[in-house]
């Protein structure tokens, strides 16, 4: 089998199948070509609009001593240089661990604290119930002495049908207070309203 095929076009020989021929030459011939039949184009649109400005292609840069397109050659002179540049790899090695040598403690300074008595503990529980039931709540919830209280339940008879009281021995109704008692009740009462029981809550809420 020849290794000459036939011609696409007049004057021009392909290189197809011809494993004698370098790359740069088949390129070479290829850009040749393509270049023929892109002019034949322009011309021929240039032939069909003639009234249309049609600017020139650009002219690819030739060798001087073999005519050859030098584009390709540059490009892949740039490729092998950029492969042949030497590339170093820097291993980035994880974190590693902080090292931390055991700690010397002063055993002297860590002694187990004294255990409470039976009497600390009572005491302690004591005071943790007074706290929790009557302090806390006394201050959470102070009464409000502004508020007129409701009507309190009616009184209704006590429904025994077989008791029999003996009312001789029931208490006997309570001597009313004279003026004189009931002026120091009253002057007692408003003691404690006015000065005793302020100072009470106060220390309540400090307390608490």
């Amino acid at each position: 089998m020849s290794d000459i095929q036939n011609p696409s076009s007049i004057g021009y020989l392909t290189y197809a199948g011809d494993y004698s021929v370098r790359n740069i030459e088949t390129l070479s011939g290829v850009t040749q070509l393509w270049q023929d039949a892109f002019a034949r184009a322009m011309a021929q649109q240039v032939d069909d609009n003639a009234g249309v400005v049609v600017a020139a292609s650009p002219v690819a840069a030739t060798d001087s001593t073999t005519g050859e397109p030098i584009a390709g050659a540059r490009t892949l002179h740039t490729i092998v240089e950029q492969r042949t540049c030497p590339v170093e790899d820097h291993e980035i090695n994880p974190p590693e661990p902080l090292f931390l040598p055991i700690a010397e403690f002063e055993w002297d300074l860590a002694k187990p604290p004294v255990p409470f008595s039976a009497s600390e503990m009572i005491e302690q529980q004591r005071h943790l119930e007074i706290e929790t039931h009557w302090v806390r709540p006394a201050v959470l919830n102070p009464y409000d002495d502004s508020v007129d209280p409701g009507p309190g339940p009616q009184p209704r008879p006590l429904f025994l049908p077989i008791a029999e009281f003996e009312w001789d021995l029931a208490d006997k109704p309570a001597t009313p207070y004279s003026a004189d008692e009931m002026t120091e009740q009253q002057r007692h009462l408003d003691f404690d309203n006015g000065w005793a029981r302020p100072i009470v809550l106060q220390n309540l809420r400090i307390a608490a």
